[in-house]
């Protein structure tokens, strides 16, 4: 929950508003904000949250009415990894909407990448960030990933004229699993198909865009 102090009432305003997100375990921080004035660099700025707020909305808000001029939401999303944890793989958009034949339909979007990796003009990374797990031993090195994610991105697909939800996705390098660590304390082998490596990963509320009228 993101509340603007540790109170009840501050936190039950939060959730009420759907400032929340979730992870599968791991301690990831992430913030998330819509609108369509955000510039390139305002993810970068040390007022970076204060801006997100001032010129668009947070996590579980609604898109505010478009300026006259703007032609598409813009989003500015950023990760910070937990500090036990494994680094950081991407940064993820998600946008989902219904088609003219009623049908729901998703596209995944990478904003953020780690090691300086690509991302294609199909709004995928180029290659995988790799592994450094050793299932046998259950451990895994940080020498892969990044400690920080940020971007700001705009829709390249954005119809007005059509509903869409959007929230982020933060992935972790991978990491050994619960089965590998119990493997590796028991002496045993676990049987096949069973997974001994995942990616951790932390999901924001979405943002609502509605056209207007």
């Amino acid at each position: 929950v993101w509340a603007r102090e540790n109170t009840r009432e501050a936190l039950f305003e939060a959730m009420q508003k759907k400032e929340v997100y979730a992870t599968t375990g791991t301690r990831i921080a992430v913030r998330f904000f819509g609108g369509w004035e955000y510039g390139d660099d305002d993810i970068f700025q040390p007022d970076a949250i204060s801006i997100g707020y001032d010129k668009g909305v947070p996590m579980g808000g609604d898109l505010p009415t478009p300026p006259e001029g703007a032609s598409a939401p813009v989003f500015m999303v950023g990760a910070l990894k937990d500090a036990w944890s494994g680094n950081l793989d991407r940064v993820q958009i998600i946008k989902l909407w219904v088609d003219d034949d009623r049908q729901r339909q998703e596209r995944i979007y990478d904003v953020a990448a780690s090691d300086d990796r690509k991302i294609g003009s199909d709004g995928r990374v180029e290659k995988s960030v790799g592994t450094t797990v050793d299932e046998a031993n259950a451990s895994y090195l940080n020498t892969i990933g990044d400690p920080e994610l940020r971007a700001v991105w705009t829709d390249p697909e954005f119809d007005p004229s059509r509903s869409a939800v959007y929230y982020a996705r933060v992935l972790e390098i991978p990491t050994p699993t619960w089965q590998a660590h119990d493997a590796k304390f028991f002496g045993i082998k676990m049987p096949e198909g069973v997974p001994l490596s995942h990616q951790e990963r932390a999901y924001t509320s979405p943002i609502w865009y509605t056209p207007q009228g």
